[in-house]
């Protein structure tokens, strides 16, 4: 597999996600269960942002140094492409995380800790993922078109599934889990479970990482494809996926009261995942530039919010107006 990564930038990558992740826990600990504020979770979002652009700015001088001022061009779109790909699906993650909160009625005190389990979760199974997918298609080629397929479909299917509900009531794990699964039905806390041994039952938190978890697998195995389409370099993959998912508690929080603002934003999705799909399966016969990429997945997704906000989704009136 071709990478920029060399040992010193995989262990200073993998320092700055380890101290990040340390300040988050020590800070949240620090304020104990409580309820964010919008002004909270808009100022850690943008926290979060700027040590994603810094990281990339330090990645761009770094190559720039050793390799050229073309190559770091081409590793800083990359990076910034991926990450806006990635930041964009992760939107896509908030309104299911949001979704299973409310349907299992999730107290605010105790979101925050559903949150950075699930963040954690998400961060292993892409690193996982991603290094399986370098590997295939470093050697199987036309695994992109496999990959690009899959996006297509997935983006065809998110077109026709964007407005309407998920009923959680028929999911199949759901209900394996509620139905195998000896748990209480009320919250006790931070708890995952009471008792030990044959006498333990869980609590409806353990329920919703469970799902959470399985969320995040869901949707590695649709983002992590459309990243390849931009760059196949596993460095470039792994560090703008990591960066993307880290901010997601902040986001949550930040959007949580906004989903039916951006109700648009769906079909956005579907549109940026076809678009990535088709660019996977021509790149034999044309490779569509970074910068182009770049440009149509800001454009359409800009469209889709600032058509959201124009043409605000209206409410059915209640029975009996």
């Amino acid at each position: 597999m071709e990478t920029i990564g060399n040992p010193w930038l995989w262990a200073g990558f993998s320092g700055l996600v380890l101290i990040a992740l340390m300040v988050d826990l020590v800070l949240m600990r620090h304020g104990g269960a409580h309820r964010v504020t919008f002004k909270e979770a808009a100022w850690w979002s943008l926290g979060w942002v700027a040590l994603a652009m810094a990281f990339n700015a330090a990645l761009w001088w770094y190559i720039g140094q050793n390799a050229g001022p073309d190559e770091a061009r081409r590793v800083g779109l990359e990076f910034l492409t991926g990450y806006l790909v990635e930041k964009a699906l992760a939107v896509d993650n908030i309104f299911v995380f949001l979704m299973l909160m409310t349907y299992f009625a999730v107290p605010e005190v105790q979101r925050q800790r559903v949150l950075v389990i699930g963040i954690l979760l998400a961060i292993v199974l892409r690193a996982i993922l991603i290094f399986a997918g370098a590997a295939l298609i470093a050697n199987f080629h036309w695994m992109l078109y496999v990959f690009g397929a899959f996006l297509l479909l997935t983006g065809v299917k998110m077109w026709f599934a964007a407005g309407k509900e998920p009923d959680l009531e028929k999911n199949p794990v759901l209900r394996w889990l509620t139905a195998h699964v000896p748990f209480v039905r009320r919250y006790h806390g931070s708890a995952l479970w009471l008792g030990s041994g044959s006498r333990r039952k869980f609590t409806p938190l353990f329920i919703v990482l469970v799902m959470i978890g399985i969320t995040d697998v869901i949707f590695a195995v649709d983002s992590i494809p459309a990243i390849f389409a931009i760059t196949t370099d596993p460095f470039i993959v792994l560090t703008s996926n990591v960066f993307a998912v880290l901010g997601l508690r902040a986001m949550f929080f930040l959007l949580a009261g906004m989903a039916e603002r951006f109700h648009l934003l769906p079909y956005g999705l579907a549109v940026v995942l076809v678009f990535i799909g088709a660019k996977m399966l021509l790149i034999d016969l044309y490779k569509i530039p970074v910068l182009w990429s770049l440009a149509a997945v800001a454009m359409i997704l800009a469209s889709t919010v600032v058509l959201s906000l124009a043409r605000p989704r209206k409410v059915a009136p209640s029975p009996g107006r």
